[in-house]
């Protein structure tokens, strides 16, 4: 294995950045020109049409990269695996159109922004991320990624200017999924091998696809189902926009705390498949090491701040975000730790039904908490059965591998950084509170914490920023 872990997650990492810096351009701007109802009913037809985007890739991506990481050094392999998993996806994007299409048809709606958003589905076909992912080949697709987010940013601004572009939007965020797959085809040529017709066999292994799929679609009851029911139970668009609003914000984070993973699912494959268990587990314990070392700042450092960056962020009318940030904030450190556990170890062990029971258990306690809560509380209510769902799935992924690594040698990996974290959090909060609302006073205190934090972490000689500080000198020539 040459490709370097380091390398490879400074790609991704670098894409999953462009992903955090464009939303602070673009959230502040749409959420002030489509308001609370456009957003949350951008919010709401995206959480419908998810469900057929979650069937038309039935567990394939996660498959196929695994495949693809477990024959690296077959290419003839790696080819009958990529045109096998094409054909079927040819079958089930044009299934789940049509399923789609009869369904919206028979509703008493306006179609429109239900047809736009069937561009999602249509773009699930034109994704081959997974092949780069398996071959570890981040660098092509981040080039990739950065083409397209800037494309997208500065079309938003060019044609989207008032709430009836709401449309326009809907269309434009659909269309470049599609252009994202699209491109990265431009790299086939030069990994794929002929491989006869005769030979493919689309539905080999269909069944080990729907184990990986079961836990995907578990997933989505609380990722997904939650806005769904949160615009039918509390009959407003407004509070739908609220909850995507802070979601969004949390994903953005989590994306710098998961990027990660998406490096390491391949490389503990190919570990895993070769009976390597002594790197399985030092990959894991740095996995779980460096999640500790970002999730946990950022969540404290989100609940100390929200007061002071919402208001300027999204501007007026967006209040209550407030409150739903700091109560969703703590998935950050919940959703971090369980893809260290589920995507990291339990899917590249061939472990993924405890997956799959794993986050059932956390979909049926979703959907019964949901309906208590949503009437009484509408967004802020959502945020809490999120919150509590995403911690139950943390915790009992973490007691199905107790044999493998042990909670408290996982905890154990934690105590330097709630210690500098909880400093960092009683600083922040009381700047917080001294300052008004504004991007400069947001920034100092930012900036504040994170000088906190990272400066008692230098103090404890912590191992996780000793080894990145000597990784950059190592490669700056210091």
């Amino acid at each position: 294995m040459a490709k370097s872990i380091t390398k490879n997650y400074i790609y991704n990492l670098s894409y999953q950045l462009l992903t955090l810096i464009t939303p602070f351009i673009t959230i502040p701007y749409l959420s002030r020109v489509l308001g609370p109802d456009g957003i949350g009913e951008y919010s709401f037809t995206f959480s419908v049409v998810t469900y057929f985007v979650l069937v038309a890739n039935l567990g394939v991506s996660n498959y196929a990269q695994r495949e693809i990481a477990y024959h690296q050094d077959d290419r003839l392999t790696q080819s009958r695996i990529f045109y096998e998993v094409n054909v079927l996806r040819l079958f089930l994007v044009s299934v789940n159109l049509i399923v789609y299409y009869f369904m919206i048809s028979s509703w008493q709606v306006s179609h429109t922004i239900y047809w736009l958003q069937a561009l999602n589905i249509a773009a699930v076909l034109f994704d081959i991320s997974w092949l780069f992912q398996g071959l570890e080949e981040f660098g092509k697709i981040v080039l990739r990624n950065f083409i397209v987010r800037i494309a997208n940013v500065a079309l938003i601004f060019i044609l989207v200017h008032q709430s009836s572009d709401l449309l326009i939007y809907t269309a434009l965020m659909g269309g470049m999924n599609i252009l994202s797959g699209v491109l990265i085809w431009l790299y086939l040529p030069k990994y794929l091998e002929r491989v006869s017709i005769r030979e493919w066999r689309p539905f080999r292994n269909f069944l080990i696809i729907l184990q990986l799929f079961l836990p995907q679609i578990a997933i989505q009851v609380y990722v997904v189902l939650d806005k769904t029911m949160l615009g039918l139970l509390s009959g407003s668009f407004a509070e739908n926009g609220y909850y995507e609003q802070a979601d969004k914000m949390v994903k953005l984070l989590l994306t710098i705390v998961t990027s990660l993973g998406t490096v390491m699912m391949p490389r503990i494959s190919f570990a895993h498949a070769h009976g390597l268990k002594e790197d399985v587990m030092n990959y894991m314990m740095k996995s779980y090491r460096f999640t500790w070392f970002l999730s946990i700042p950022m969540c404290l450092g989100l609940i100390s701040t929200a007061p002071n960056f919402v208001p300027w962020f999204y501007g007026p009318g967006y209040e209550k975000v407030i409150v739903v940030l700091q109560a969703i904030s703590g998935i950050i450190i919940a959703i971090g730790i369980s893809n260290v556990t589920g995507i990291q170890y339990l899917v590249p062990t061939n472990r993924q039904n405890q997956l799959t029971l794993s986050v059932i258990v956390g979909a049926a306690f979703n959907f019964g908490i949901n309906f208590y809560l949503i009437p009484k509380y509408h967004s802020v209510g959502v945020a809490i059965a999120t919150l509590l769902t995403e911690w139950l799935v943390t915790m009992v992924q973490l007691y199905m591998v107790r044999r493998d690594f042990g909670f408290k040698t996982i905890l154990s990996q934690s105590t330097h950084y709630w210690l500098a974290g909880m400093i960092m959090f009683m600083i922040t909060i009381t700047i917080e509170q001294m300052f008004s609302p504004t991007i400069i006073h947001t920034g100092v205190i930012a900036i504040i914490g994170g000088a906190v934090y990272i400066g008692i972490l230098l103090g404890m000689r912590d191992s996780v920023l000793m080894e990145g500080i000597s990784a950059a000198r190592e490669k700056l020539g210091i």
